[in-house]
């Protein structure tokens, strides 16, 4: 285990960062950094909130910078955030994802440790295959959503949420000393490396210049290990959070800036932040952890009853399993849904009514569709209002204003699945 990972807790901890990240420039914190004090390779800014490699890089391209999960990331560029969005799905952009967590899993037992935090079946992937599943808690609770890919390098690679790093390394450590007290053969590596996206119908275009393997051949969640652009050390996974085709690329740190502007050489590729990546995530109907889903939410309750493998399934043999899957055959008394609204903006705790005003659910997220030019959102609704189509009111602004349950994605999305 990398040692720098102890070093930024001291550091964190001597600087009583939990106290002083309540009142930044950056303005209010809803997730103290706690949570991010693992993080390798990565250093406090002046205001205490910690910053990618590339920080100083997105300043300099005019980046607005804000504080997310205890980060100072880039909210949008020069561009407006809906410029920034359509340009994303029209051509292609950079986003920095470097604050979330990098994990490999080694040893003969990787696979059976990381299943028993997990709901996804990894033993079934193809080498250089990955999936996206659920670290569940033993009441049936979402702790985490997270990508794990089987590689043919010797470990699984996974990457979780920033704002959930400190739980889930303590997750994985913890029942790491319990394998290995077992005898179990397993070891893990918080990874220093970077992680940028880069997403858009003109990727593939972009990126082939770039790297030597046919891209063509590289489909939806899967995985390779090749110098990008003449960078070394390189890891492309084709997947990403926008709906569109894409790739996140795990780079050397002291290489990402340079990786960074040999992309944005090409006219099809500008910056993207946090702003276009929440819009362009809602338009497609993906989760973000802390808002549409979290430890009080069951993957069934989250309509991703999907991420959880038929063989463990009828295993029943990860946390909160006794929870989670007699709801997938009986009726859960909440449901996640996506809603389409013309009018005010619906947003985050917007109570969900009733045609007779009766308050069914709430809002989880919301935003006006750049694409779609209405309002798109998702909440949780009770069981029996959660058919597709169902009229449905929000109240915005203590006014009820009429919705309609929608099929997620909202807008389609582009995975790249092979020729």
């Amino acid at each position: 285990m990398k040692s720098a990972r102890a070093s930024i807790r001291t550091e964190s901890s001597r600087l009583g960062l939990c106290e002083s990240l309540k009142h930044t420039s950056c303005g209010p914190i809803h997730r103290l950094p706690t949570q991010c004090s693992l993080i390798p390779n990565y250093s406090l800014c002046p205001n205490t909130l910690f910053k990618t490699p590339l920080y100083e890089f997105h300043r300099a391209q005019g980046g607005k910078m804000v504080e997310f999960a205890g980060w100072s990331m880039p909210v949008q560029y020069k561009d407006s955030h809906i410029n920034s969005h359509m340009h994303t799905r029209q051509h292609c952009s950079i986003f920095d994802v470097s604050h979330m967590l990098q994990t490999k899993v080694y040893g003969r037992d990787r696979v059976k440790f990381i299943e028993s935090l997990i709901v996804g079946d990894i033993a079934e992937l193809k080498d250089n295959q990955g999936t996206l599943s659920l670290f569940t808690n033993t009441k049936g609770g979402i702790m985490d959503d997270l990508i794990v890919t089987k590689t043919d390098q010797g470990y699984l690679y996974v990457v979780s949420n920033a704002g959930c790093a400190d739980k889930d390394s303590a997750h994985m450590q913890a029942r790491l000393q319990e394998f290995k007290a077992a005898g179990h053969d397993v070891d893990l590596e918080f990874m220093e490396e970077s992680l940028i996206a880069l997403q858009g119908p003109s990727m593939a275009q972009v990126l082939q210049k770039g790297v030597g393997d046919d891209l063509r051949k590289l489909t939806f969640m899967t995985s390779v290990l090749t110098p990008v652009f003449g960078i070394q050390g390189c890891r492309v996974t084709r997947c990403g959070y926008t709906g569109e085709d894409g790739v996140e690329i795990s780079v050397p740190s002291g290489d990402v800036v340079s990786l960074t502007e040999k992309l944005l050489a090409d006219s099809e590729v500008k910056l993207a932040g946090l702003g276009a990546r929440d819009s362009l995530r809602l338009e497609a109907g993906l989760c973000l952890y802390g808002n549409d889903i979290d430890e009080t939410t069951t993957p069934v309750e989250a309509s991703l009853v999907w991420t959880i493998g038929k063989r463990r399934r009828q295993a029943q043999d990860f946390l909160g399993a006794d929870i989670i899957v007699p709801q997938i055959k009986a009726k859960t008394q909440r449901k996640r849904v996506g809603l389409i609204s013309t009018g005010p903006p619906v947003r985050q705790h917007t109570p969900i009514l009733s045609s007779d005003g009766r308050v069914i659910g709430e809002v989880t997220s919301g935003c006006p569709s750049p694409c779609l030019k209405q309002n798109v959102a998702m909440g949780y609704v009770e069981a029996g209002f959660s058919k597709v189509g169902t009229s449905i009111q929000v109240e915005v602004r203590k006014k009820a204003v009429p919705a309609v349950v929608s099929k997620m994605p909202f807008v389609p999305t582009k995975y790249y699945m092979g020729q």
